[in-house]
């Protein structure tokens, strides 16, 4: 279908003004990589021995030889624009005088557009310009493009112009496309509808009412839940640790440097006012290892976010670093911004990476080789979290055993009983085709990490925990813990109100051992805390004191409780011992007892949660990081 012609100011419809631009028949690109390189060679701008390693490069791995001459540094952006311009005989489209058409934009579509590396530019007379930075890309589309627009031709632009042009011709649009990747029903888009509100209020009301009128009977009917699900808790806990312990992690051998199955892995980092840790953060990511025309790291940053844009520009960023710019929109989350740079990613295995994230250096190359000999349908490697500030306080020390239990054993083991893994929000890597299965990230819902693993499970994927580690700054001040936690928690309590619209469905999909395993994980976790003053409320007998509920149960049930509570806490210690042989910190067992002391914190911030989710459900409660970053952080 052809474009009709579009009404212009008669001096935007000369070619003077939008500068030469050229047709090219689509059998004249054939061999185009190599006459460029001829080009670059004639000209004198790169040595033989150089373009005859990216042209080897290009031969194995495949990619554009301008990429693989930016990432390994054999020639500089501003040359090889020069040259590509002087090798096609066309100039830099000027989108400064002469913006793009929006309406041409749409008929090609915003998303497409920054996929594609193509922006329709102008109008002139029945021929349409399109501005791009890869005039392979051109070639590769022109029988699309003449499908939509007739006669076509090619001007040149910048990657990081294109971006900018789209972002301010159609960042609401693509803005609204990041929101809406998820299908309704699996996204928490449409939480806080007066009906919803209206059965959380009157709940509140009826046990305010009931705690009035029958405070016993509460606290029976509390004390009761609290323990059906620890008790629920406790047992999943002992099946993930036996599963871990019969089928311990083995690591994955790593693919030589010149290995013909290496792909393209973008890696995308959701940055939000980190003036101070981005350029920390570009050194840690300097030091992987992986061949750098096969490495893509999206530096993503918010539109308004000036602070870290400064320090990015300040942080000489390495040619197979970009930073990808996300339109402004009602909520600034990080699933919003990773649906949006998603789009603009290269490799075929996506990975996320926090800010203050330190990974080890062979990190990508045992993702490249895991996934190359994995089942087909394993779409997540999780990677283990760590903590490079381990020593700084007791929260510090805490945090540390916490997580090396959830990393080294819990989640290795859940992963091994075959159930539903609630990812962490760093050092994932999905196949890309699975990710975009999914639509990517539900944007609104603020542990984006645990939604998508339970919707990995529910559409038959699976999720491996793979033996490698990434390095973070341990959240060691109460009060942003405190607020961390309530994050974590909120988003907890949203997914599971989710993904339980349709509980039949939810059990079709799941099957009866995966359903169970979902309740017993995310209802009792959230229950937990919750009711932690109801469950310490029972430390009051050893000390002499009434309990309404003890006083009325006989002697057998009361040792069965006890009993309960102490394996609870026998199993919360031993693992934690077990957990930090697995790491490379290491501390004195006497901390592990000190963790009883911990976990109270959490019901502090479950009812933080509780309450955002009627009155700010999307509002993301960010942690701020460097504060403890030192050079522990170096790996």
């Amino acid at each position: 279908m052809h474009l009709a012609p579009l009404p212009q100011p008669a001096a935007a419809m000369t070619a003077e003004r939008c500068g030469p631009v050229r047709q090219v028949e689509t059998g004249s690109m054939a061999g185009n990589c190599e006459r460029l390189g001829i080009s670059l060679l004639r000209e004198g701008v790169i040595a033989p021995e150089d373009l005859m390693q990216a042209l080897t490069l290009r031969a194995r791995h495949g990619g554009r030889l301008a990429d693989i001459l930016l990432s390994r540094g054999l020639i500089g952006e501003a040359r090889l624009l020069q040259q590509v311009s002087r090798h096609w005989g066309i100039e830099l489209a000027d989108l400064d005088r002469l913006p793009s058409d929006p309406r041409l934009i749409d008929v090609w579509g915003a998303k497409a557009c920054l996929r594609d590396g193509l922006l329709p530019w102008r109008r002139l007379g029945d021929l349409t310009v399109i501005a791009t930075p890869h005039p392979e890309a051109f070639a590769r589309h022109r029988p699309a493009l003449i499908q939509r627009f007739g006669r076509v031709a090619m001007a040149l632009t910048t990657a990081d112009r294109l971006e900018a042009e789209m972002l301010h011709q159609r960042g609401r649009q693509l803005d609204q496309a990041a929101l809406t990747t998820v299908t309704e029903g699996e996204s928490c888009r449409n939480w806080g509808g007066r009906a919803q509100l209206f059965w959380i209020r009157a709940g509140a009301a009826l046990i305010i009412a009931w705690a009035l009128i029958a405070p016993v009977t509460l606290i029976w009917v509390l004390s009761l839940w609290a323990l059906v699900t620890l008790a629920a808790a406790t047992a999943l806990k002992t099946a993930a640790i036996l599963a871990m312990l019969r089928h311990p992690a083995k690591a994955a051998p790593l693919p030589p440097d010149g290995a013909d199955i290496l792909p393209t892995v973008s890696v995308m980092v959701a940055l939000y006012n980190e003036g101070d840790i981005a350029g920390r953060l570009v050194q840690r990511l300097s030091k992987l290892d992986y061949p750098r025309e096969l490495l893509d790291i999206l530096l993503v940053v918010e539109e308004v976010d000036q602070v870290t844009r400064a320090a990015l520009r300040r942080a000489d960023l390495p040619n197979w670093m970009r930073v990808v710019v996300v339109p402004d929109g009602v909520i600034r989350t990080k699933p919003r911004a990773l649906n949006h740079a998603l789009g603009q990613c290269r490799g075929t295995i996506i990975g996320v990476y926090d800010a203050e994230d330190a990974p080890e250096p062979d990190q990508i190359r045992k993702v490249a080789a895991r996934f190359a000999v994995c089942d087909p349908r394993t779409a997540c490697l999780q990677g283990m979290l760590d903590f490079y500030n381990p020593g700084t306080n007791w929260l510090s020390r805490c945090f540390t055993m916490e997580y090396a239990s959830w990393f080294r054993i819990f989640l290795p083991g859940i992963a091994r009983l075959g159930l539903a893994v609630p990812l962490g929000g760093t050092t994932l890597f999905f196949r890309r085709a699975a990710l975009e299965d999914l639509g990517a990230w539900d944007a609104f819902n603020v542990t984006e990490d645990a939604d998508l693993g339970m919707r990995l499970a529910r559409h038959g994927y699976r999720t491996e925990l793979i033996a490698t580690t990434t390095f973070e700054e341990a959240n060691c001040r109460v009060i942003p813990w405190v607020k961390q936690r309530s994050r974590w928690l909120k988003g907890y309590m949203m997914t599971y109100a989710v993904h339980m619209r349709q509980p039949r469905l939810l059990l079709r999909q799941l099957g009866w051992r995966q359903f169970l395993g979902f309740q017993a994980l995310f209802l009792s976790s959230i229950s937990q805390y919750m009711l932690t003053p109801v469950l310490w409320s029972f430390w009051i007998v050893p000390l002499g004191l009434s309990h309404p509920v003890v006083n009325a149960l006989p002697e057998p049930m009361y040792q069965l409780i006890v009993g309960v509570f102490l394996l609870t806490e026998a199993l919360m210690i031993a693992v934690t011992l077990v957990a930090m042989r697995l790491t490379p910190n290491r501390m004195g067992w006497g901390w592990a007892l000190l963790l009883h002391f911990y976990f109270p914190l959490g019901a502090l911030s479950s009812y933080k949660a509780a309450w955002e989710l009627v009155h700010k459900p999307f509002w993301w409660d960010k942690t701020s990081h460097g504060h403890f970053d030192t050079a522990e952080a170096e790996v």
